[in-house]
């Protein structure tokens, strides 16, 4: 018998609302225990991104607003996505140091000051040299990255302090694999102490000084390709003369911000038999933090060791 229009709205509306209620519910049906809610992060890079997820586990939902491999982080434009993300954030990684200022900028004009805020320059507390300049790219220095992970596993405890001892458990385990990254560095310093290396930016710096390299690059050259001005030839002619005159042992390269000048001394490195050894700001595709950075120490070693 078919059913009458008020019958059928009766019907339809019954489903709904067992639908949105559905929906609407977290709970497990094994221990009718409700799931916790993800705790929302934005990092400005994958880099810091890929780090709270090793701690946060599924206890995190985290956007990461750098993480094209292709892209050069110091011209990235953000987004109104981005602004959607940090306006809703309850903590918020940032690299500091002039590296990723629009975060800032954005987190203040979506009007969220309640976010808990992790700036990693500021918490490596390294500041620049007399007369010279900060350098930001504090991800490469491992030290400063295990103070981050407890920065981060106490942030994500203050917003879901159910996680205490799973934030504190993975971050423990995280720190505990940046050991044998320190002593690969360690075994270079022993091995290569005191060795030359050039580089086309400050990126990989805290890496190779912890492994006891010196820095033989012009300043004016390296600090030129950062800011994206030309160099001037007399700086060139001295920067390539580094190969030619074999007065060091690697070129350490970054492949994300390659132009003109630093293909010329990636070309004139190989010519002279110099290995070549690229790094990059973001995660490469299919990384995760830890493996990236197990073979840029792995990378650099098998260099020094030609």
């Amino acid at each position: 018998m078919p059913l009458s229009t008020s019958r059928r709205l009766a019907l339809l509306t019954s489903a709904s609302l067992a639908l949105l209620a559905g929906c609407g519910s977290s709970s497990d049906p094994a221990d009718g225990k409700s799931a916790p809610a993800r705790v929302a992060v934005v990092a400005s890079t994958n880099v810091y991104g890929d780090i709270v997820r090793d701690i946060g586990g599924d206890r995190v939902d985290v956007t990461s607003i750098i993480s094209d491999p292709d892209q050069d982080p110091h011209s990235y434009e953000a987004d109104t996505q981005n602004q959607l993300a940090l306006s809703k954030a309850k903590v918020v990684v940032e690299n500091g140091g002039g590296y990723d200022d629009f975060v800032d900028r954005m987190r203040k004009s979506g009007h969220n000051d309640s976010a808990e805020v992790i700036n990693a320059v500021r918490v490596s507390g390294r500041t620049a040299p007399k007369g010279g300049e900060l350098n930001e790219h504090v991800w490469y220095d491992f030290p400063t990255v295990a103070k981050v992970a407890d920065r981060i596993a106490a942030a994500l405890t203050k917003a879901d302090p159910d996680g205490a001892a799973a934030f504190e458990k993975n971050a423990a385990a995280f720190k505990a694999k940046l050991t044998p990254l320190e002593a690969k560095e360690a075994r270079i310093k022993k091995e290569h102490g005191g060795e030359g290396v050039a580089i086309t930016e400050p990126v990989p710096l805290y890496m190779t000084e912890a492994s006891g390299l010196i820095d033989r690059t012009p300043a004016a050259f390296s600090e030129a390709v950062e800011e994206g001005d030309d160099v001037s030839p007399r700086v060139l002619r001295e920067s390539l003369a580094l190969f030619s005159g074999r007065k060091v042992e690697a070129l350490v390269y970054n492949e994300q911000t390659s132009g003109p000048q630093t293909e010329k001394a990636e070309s004139a490195a190989k010519a002279a038999g110099i290995p070549v050894v690229p790094v990059t700001e973001t995660l490469p595709k299919g990384k995760d933090y830890l493996g990236w950075m197990t073979g840029n120490v792995d990378a650099l070693a098998s260099a020094l060791a030609k």
